[in-house]
């Protein structure tokens, strides 16, 4: 048994469909698990972008979404749980345009990889406010108990014209 992320909508390093991106609906995609480690308390989720702003000559690690205290029974994140139907108990993080909410691909330039982190926690994090990933990873250390990965890909259509900035 291992702990696992997945999707339907589409598979470990594929191409993740436009509806969950700013050229689609942009709307967080449906997320499973299985297999947690024993002892989970509670689930954490971040979405990242390593190759930011261009995977030529990455700059950052853009993070597009972070979800705390996912109940430890729970299995899976339905489609567009960013905006209606995060489980009872979980809440948003900020994201980096400030906003605790799911922001889908966008990149400006290239193919661009997206990572969805799921941590395993032997604790809740009640109270923790609107972290950013940093201090949600701060909060979680020594709270870890496995984590489960799962990434996605994404290059803008060349005649798309939604843009997204990064800072520079």
């Amino acid at each position: 048994m291992t702990f696992t992320l997945t999707s339907d909508a589409f598979g470990d390093h594929a191409r993740i469909p436009a509806r969950y991106t700013c050229e689609g609906s942009d709307i967080s995609p449906p997320l499973q698990w299985q297999d947690p480690p024993r002892g989970t308390k509670s689930f954490a989720l971040v979405m990242d972008d390593p190759d930011a702003p261009d995977p030529r000559a990455p700059k950052m690690t853009w993070v597009h979404w972070v979800v705390v205290d996912i109940p430890g029974e729970s299995r899976q994140l339905p489609e567009n749980a960013g905006r209606s139907g995060l489980p009872a108990g979980a809440y948003q993080g900020l994201n980096d345009w400030k906003r605790p909410s799911y922001g889908g691909p966008c990149p400006p330039i290239g193919e661009h990889r997206y990572f969805f982190t799921l941590y395993a926690l032997n604790t809740t994090l009640p109270g923790l406010g609107q972290p950013t990933k940093a201090q949600l990873l701060g909060s979680i250390e020594g709270h870890v108990l496995g984590q489960a990965q799962l990434v996605g890909t994404y290059i803008k259509h060349a005649s798309s014209h939604h843009e997204r900035s990064y800072p520079r």
